[in-house]
């Protein structure tokens, strides 16, 4: 791998992080707009170890619990998982299909959301049914759509090989 191939990813992940901050509050409902910031996680469990990705789902994790101190610990217990799991299984699954890539985006986000809610303890019986099957369920899809698009766009530029649809 050249020097410059491993710095191709950061302006990318730059990119949804400022995403993530300035676009996502116009974007409608905090329950139902693409997290840009679990999303540049995502893309980073793609080309890294499981290790590497458990730290940077950690560091995530961190950062979005210092935005939400209600639940401090369980944003970043659930990106670890999350940063951990993503990358241990793009080993086991063909990764470099969209549908694929896609469908790890879904998972992710849903995945995380219900460790948050298991974990943060603010939820209680019909709302955490209603959480769980309603509104993850759309965000994880507004993710995965975002997520598409974006290896769609930079796929080729992100040295990430995408097998035709």
């Amino acid at each position: 791998m050249r020097w410059s191939d491993r710095y191709r990813l950061v302006p990318i992940l730059g990119g949804l992080v400022l995403l993530q901050f300035s676009l996502r509050a116009r974007l409608g409902d905090d329950r139902v707009a693409p997290d840009f910031l679990l999303l540049a996680l995502l893309i980073y469990t793609i080309r890294a170890q499981p290790g590497r990705s458990a730290g940077a789902g950690f560091l995530v994790g961190v950062l979005r619990d210092a935005l939400t101190p209600a639940s401090f610990g369980a944003g970043a217990l659930a990106h670890t998982l999350v940063g951990y799991l993503s990358a241990w299984g793009k080993a086991v699954f063909f990764a470099e299909n969209v549908i694929v890539n896609g469908c790890l985006f879904f998972a992710g986000t849903w995945f995380r959301n219900l460790i948050v809610a298991l974990a943060s303890g603010r939820l209680k019986g019909g709302q955490l049914g209603w959480e769980l099957l309603v509104w993850s369920p759309l965000q994880s899809l507004s993710t995965a759509v975002a997520g598409v698009v974006v290896l769609l766009l930079f796929g080729r530029y992100l040295a990430i090989r995408l097998s035709d649809v």
